[in-house]
């Protein structure tokens, strides 16, 4: 497997504390689309770091997978091949970057935090310092993995471009920043199809949850507020398992953080690659600060009124839909207005932000309790949710069966009933979109 690496900063004059800084692109970018603002605005306030991208098979400027000419299906890899591979190129391409010795640190974002994490467990000893960006320890369902590998190494990776452009950006950017939106799905557009499956397959193998505390290098992880591929809980329990790791959470930014917010993502590289503390220190830049909103594993941190509710609003949009907690704001007057409060502060700031439980076994636990109250309006609801949390059909008839025994029979063919019109309404909402 041949990656590319390149220059995407560099010190004018050597440097006598020189370091480098290896960055790792997500699945359908390139290394420059993704960091090459990050990487600019990181060589003003680290003058000495030279930053590196290297890409991934099949994306920017590295080789497509080696393949037959009459294929149809892409080879599987793992997350530890191309972990072994960035390493292999950057053994290539460092004699000439750098004097031996010099500290080498990464950061990768989605699938380059997942190669960084596997770097920092199977080679830790190479590396300083470790940041990763909108990842998880194990990121999304096998099942999705393989459907979608599939589908591009049939049809190509312009499949995908309509769900990225949704899952990628938080709300606005596209907007504020046409340019860089355009050449980040440019990318994905150009990249090889059974490279961009190959990854998939490599994605869907990946579980390194019961390994984080073996880390031992200092690490970083940054989540973005409207991520719905890589919520802040999945951050957060990288966070909570590294000895030391620290945390956090971009404001309103969505899954590609460092193009979403470069000059955040460099004001937090520059100070944890200088063992400085983070938070307001991250350049001075108060996006940073969004990780105050979120509660802690053990019980909610200090954040005001606002705070929360600005927090709990974010998280009902991604679970609930715009759509829908739009058609409900509209709904709003003065005799329940205190009620629309209350349980966006209270059960969406509160609870479905605390990073515990990932999003999908909430949605498991919110359908039974549904189904056990007799909530069926509320259950509709919920069953839409849940697939966008990352429940899979299979799964939430499963939820259903289990309430046939524990809820009762009545209680479930209730359940049934509302669930199969649910899920024909998201059908009919999704083909609309």
């Amino acid at each position: 497997m041949d990656l590319t690496a390149s220059v995407l900063a560099a010190p004018a004059a050597p440097a006598a504390d020189a370091r480098v800084l290896v960055v790792l692109p997500s699945l359908g970018t390139s290394a420059a689309a993704l960091w090459q603002q990050a990487a600019t605005e990181l060589s003003e306030l680290s003058p000495e770091t030279t930053v590196i991208g290297i890409d991934l098979p099949g994306h920017g400027r590295s080789a497509p997978i080696a393949v037959p000419a009459d294929a149809e299906v892409a080879p599987r890899m793992t997350i530890s091949d191309l972990a072994e591979a960035v390493l292999a190129t950057l053994d290539r391409v460092l004699p000439d970057v750098a004097a031996p010795g010099t500290p080498v640190d990464v950061a990768g974002d989605s699938i380059g935090g997942a190669t960084a994490l596997q770097l920092a467990l199977d080679h830790g000893d190479r590396f300083g310092r470790i940041a990763v960006f909108c990842t998880g320890a194990k990121i999304g369902e096998a099942s999705a993995w393989e459907e979608r590998a599939q589908t591009v190494a049939t049809s190509g990776t312009p499949t995908q471009v309509i769900g990225s452009a949704q899952r990628w950006f938080g709300e606005g950017f596209m907007d504020r920043e046409p340019e860089a939106s355009a050449a980040l799905l440019h990318s994905l557009q150009d990249a090889d199809r059974f490279s961009y499956a190959s990854l998939c397959y490599a994605l869907a193998d990946f579980d390194v949850r019961a390994r984080l505390p073996e880390i031992t290098r200092p690490l970083l992880a940054v989540a973005g507020s409207q991520d719905q591929p890589t919520p802040a809980t999945k951050l957060a329990e990288i966070a909570n398992e590294v000895p030391g790791a620290l945390l956090e959470v971009i404001d309103g930014a969505a899954h590609l953080v460092p193009a979403e917010a470069p000059v955040v993502t460099a004001g937090l590289l520059a100070d944890f690659l200088q063992g400085k503390g983070l938070g307001a220190g991250a350049g001075g830049v108060a996006s940073a600060e969004a990780a105050t909103e979120l509660p802690t594993a053990s019980g909610p941190r200090e954040a005001s009124r606002d705070e929360v509710r600005e927090a709990g609003m974010a998280v009902r949009r991604q679970v609930l839909s715009d759509a829908h907690v739009d058609r409900a704001n509209a709904k709003v007057d003065d005799f329940t207005a205190d009620f629309q409060d209350l349980i966006t502060r209270y059960a969406w700031g509160e609870i479905w932000t605390r990073p515990g439980l990932e999003r999908r076994m909430r949605s498991a636990i919110t359908l039974t309790a549904m189904i056990a109250g007799g909530h069926e309006a509320e259950l509709a609801m919920h069953v839409k949710a849940a697939l966008r949390n990352g429940l899979t059909r299979d799964e939430i008839k499963e939820v259903l069966l289990q309430s046939a025994i524990y809820c009762s029979v009545p209680s479930a063919n209730t359940a049934f009933s509302v669930a199969s019109k649910a899920l024909a309404e998201y059908d009919a909402e999704e083909n609309a979109d």
